[in-house]
């Protein structure tokens, strides 16, 4: 439904039940914030025994056995390390992950026009995820790098509390190259994760409403459409996770403390290219495949909230 268009002129930020004003975007950035921040936080267990599992995959043989031994070894408290740098760093990237989505969709789309838009909108939705990425892995890496040295490191070796953790990241940060170390490792972990992430959402939403739910999208209830938003949101993350796993796993490597000092490329070929895809992958699957079907519940939920609509069909 076309909002209050500029006379005589197509305008992508005037698609949808409201206009896509800076309050609009602001709501956006909200959205995500509290989409990501909340589910990551929310399974810091799985993401602390996935991290053991690929830096020690000899010791963390699986993910049940993990969680287990890590709650033996740590107690429940080892079990949610890295919760403060969880929360705050995925709350920033969530933020600029879904807000800029918005704003760089609705910019690629402007920039191709209406029949272009229809034609490539496939390609619209991969430019404007990777460019939202960009400025959303910025500002995660720091508290990347420090949720990774904490979940990794044994017991008793590098301070647990997000303060602290943070000031012995910077003390350390000739050795650990804190706090953009890890950005370009981040980058092509996070980049294709969100490419798929989103590009995926997208193409299943379509088909949804396509193939399954014919009428106008306007005309399904709201719980109706944000059940298509979780569907689309899980299936679109089991995908991510199989396409950014090998960069994910050389995240964590870069952590351990063994690697210490050594180039990407050494730590890949030490640890052998099919490690680097299939260890944890099962967890992983699980994982990101529930985060980003709540990931997206979450975010149209809260759009739904404030009568922004739900993301994605016509």
């Amino acid at each position: 439904m076309s909002h209050l268009a500029p006379v005589g002129k197509w305008d992508a930020r005037y698609l949808g039940p409201v206009p896509h004003d800076t309050s609009y975007y602001a709501k956006c950035m909200l959205g995500g914030a509290l989409a990501c921040g909340f589910t990551h936080a929310g399974i810091t267990p799985l993401d602390v025994t996935k991290c053991n599992m690929q830096v020690a995959p000899e010791k963390y043989k699986g993910l049940v056995s993990g969680l287990s031994t890590i709650s033996k070894e740590e107690g429940s408290r080892g079990l949610w390390k890295g919760f403060g740098p969880t929360f705050v760093g995925y709350s920033l990237q969530g933020m600029f992950k879904y807000g800029l989505y918005e704003v760089f969709k609705d910019f690629y789309m402007n920039l191709a026009g209406e029949e272009n838009t229809e034609k490539y909108k496939g390609a619209i939705w991969l430019a404007g995820s990777a460019s939202a990425e960009v400025f959303a892995d910025i500002a995660l890496c720091p508290l990347e790098m420090t949720k990774v040295r904490i979940q990794t490191s044994p017991a008793g070796t590098f301070p647990v509390p997000f303060g602290a953790a943070l000031s012995q990241m910077n003390l350390m940060k000739a050795e650990t190259g804190f706090p953009f170390g890890s950005l370009l490792p981040l980058w092509s972990r996070q980049i294709p994760y969100t490419m798929a992430k989103f590009f995926f959402f997208e193409y299943i939403v379509n088909l949804f409403y396509k193939h399954v739910f014919t009428e106008p999208k306007s005309s399904y209830s709201k719980p109706t459409q944000l059940g298509v938003t979780f569907a689309s949101g899980y299936l679109a993350g089991v995908v991510c996770a199989v396409v950014s796993h090998p960069a994910d796993s050389l995240v964590s490597q870069m952590g351990k403390q063994a690697n210490k000092g050594k180039s990407v490329g050494q730590i890949a070929s030490e640890v052998g290219w099919s490690n680097l895809a299939t260890k944890g992958l099962g967890a992983r699957v699980i994982m990101i495949g529930t985060l980003t079907g709540f990931q997206w519940w979450i975010y149209d939920s809260f759009k739904t909230t404030m009568g922004m609509g739900t993301t994605g069909g016509k």
